[in-house]
């Protein structure tokens, strides 16, 4: 069995031949397409090892003449520059696998034997015309993965579940796994589960008939009928409530469903794409997300990195908002490596978000063409200050001054300082949100049901916050 390797760089190309050879491939050797087309010409082999930027050309943009040379030969492609629009090129070649420097070598060896053994060449997807790549920004190792899952999705209709905290993406995400997929012409529509009353959710999901409750004035389309032919994204999908969680199983099951208030059943063509900031296990065992719609949505799961995890793609990150910024009428500025240092030094407890509106923030309050490190101090303190209001040494001061002034029974200290702090945390969310219950229950990470419910065991007036 033989491989051919095309590297320009002498010392990955050494690395890659040996564990090759300690796999039992005789390994050919060559840092160009012009070299590679002269040894396939010559020689047939067993897989192909190449990178993407040779000495003569981009690799990827010339594998569709291999294809035709050795349209069984399984490809393998590495590259270093590590970008979702460069895995997704990948893809589109139909590539066994795509490797994004730096790479485990072992795995690739592994790898290569798979593809071999396989005799296939069609891993990641089909053999469609290349697409551009949506702006997902970051080359970071937790990126690399995420881009990688995503390619693996785009040619067929399996259901996502896209897992992250708040702020991490996970919209952005779903909107590239439809418009980089074979569904592209068609909709994407996004519903957050969240912000829908429990007793409109179906409605809103499902559609409705003229006169069905009070208030359907005319004939409704649901979400899924408007999805039809592309793409659903069920945002938030950990908040919704027990009934409607039934009535969404077994339409997903039966592929059909009806109106409230119809009698025809309809069938569409939609893909599911959820996704959610809680962990839905321990729901589960509470009984308070189904066990079986669990299963359904989770077929291919993708987990979002915090930017905590993250840390390495900052710097791109605040050059891209600041290019969207003012592409959107603020000022144009650049950013001195001081002042990248810093945000990425920040911690951005609200993730990507977060960062996206502290760069906008800077971008219109700072006047200087160039953001630099003695620019931003002064605004990340005033950042650090206000959070510090709510969070913190503040919080931990007060938690102690309860317990100085409490005496709970033993075995009584947990409950009761729930109890004690959840009356004001509950009043707080409400001040800050004016009164808006579902944005109070949004801040609070709580379905608006729930919160309903326990302003009414806490004795709470709604109201509080419009005062």
């Amino acid at each position: 069995m033989s491989v051919l390797l095309v590297e320009d760089d002498p010392s990955i190309a050494l690395v890659i031949t040996a564990a090759l050879e300690a796999e039992g491939f005789a390994v050919s050797v060559c840092d160009s397409i012009a070299e590679r087309d002269r040894l396939l010409a010559q020689q047939e082999f067993s897989a192909l090892v190449t990178d993407v930027m040779l000495t003569d050309g981009d690799g990827i943009e010339t594998i569709g003449a291999v294809r035709q040379a050795a349209p069984a030969m399984p490809i393998i492609i590495l590259s270093a520059q590590n970008t979702l629009d460069t895995a997704v090129r990948a893809s589109d070649t139909g590539a066994f696998e795509y490797f994004p420097k730096p790479f485990d070598i072992d795995e690739l060896a592994r790898t290569v034997r798979q593809a071999v053994g396989n005799a296939r060449g069609k891993g990641l997807g089909a053999e469609d015309a290349p697409v551009d790549g949506l702006p997902l920004v970051g080359r970071s190792a937790a990126m690399q993965a995420v881009y990688r899952m995503i390619t693996r999705v785009l040619r067929n209709d399996l259901s996502v579940l896209i897992l992250g905290e708040s702020g991490t993406g996970k919209e952005l995400v779903a909107e590239a796994i439809h418009q980089l997929g074979h569904r592209k012409e068609g909709p994407f529509v996004a519903v957050n589960t969240a912000a829908i009353p429990a007793e409109l959710i179906e409605s809103e999901l499902f559609g409705h008939e003229k006169g069905a409750f009070t208030g359907a004035v005319a004939r409704h389309a649901g979400k899924f009928e408007q999805a039809d032919g592309g793409t659903l994204f069920l945002d938030e999908i950990g908040d919704m409530p027990l009934d409607a969680q039934t009535r969404l199983l077994r339409a997903l099951q039966a592929g059909r469903f009806r109106r409230v208030g119809g009698r025809t059943e309809i069938s569409v063509d939609v893909r599911i794409v959820a996704a959610t900031n809680r962990n839905l296990e321990p729901m589960i065992a509470a009984g308070t997300f189904r066990e079986d719609l669990y299963y359904r949505l989770n077929v291919v799961p993708i987990t979002l990195p915090p930017l905590r995890e993250r840390v390495d793609d900052i710097p791109a990150l605040v050059r891209h908002f600041l290019h969207l910024a003012a592409g959107e009428g603020l000022p144009r500025h650049t950013l001195d490596d001081g002042a990248a240092d810093l945000l990425a030094h920040q911690p951005w407890r609200g993730n990507v978000r977060e960062l996206r509106n502290f760069i906008y923030r800077i971008a219109l309050l700072i006047r200087e063409d160039q953001i630099t490190r003695a620019a931003l101090e002064p605004l990340l303190e005033q950042t650090a200050r206000i959070a510090s209001e709510t969070s913190g040494a503040d919080l931990d001061q007060a938690v102690r001054h309860w317990l100085d002034s409490h005496q709970p029974a033993q075995g009584e200290l947990y409950s009761a300082a729930l109890a004690a702090f959840e009356r004001p945390l509950f009043l707080a969310a409400l001040r800050q949100t004016q009164g808006n219950q579902l944005r109070a229950a949004q801040l609070l990470g709580i379905n608006r049901n729930t919160l309903r419910k326990r302003l009414t065991d806490l004795a709470i007036d709604p109201a509080v916050g419009q005062r």
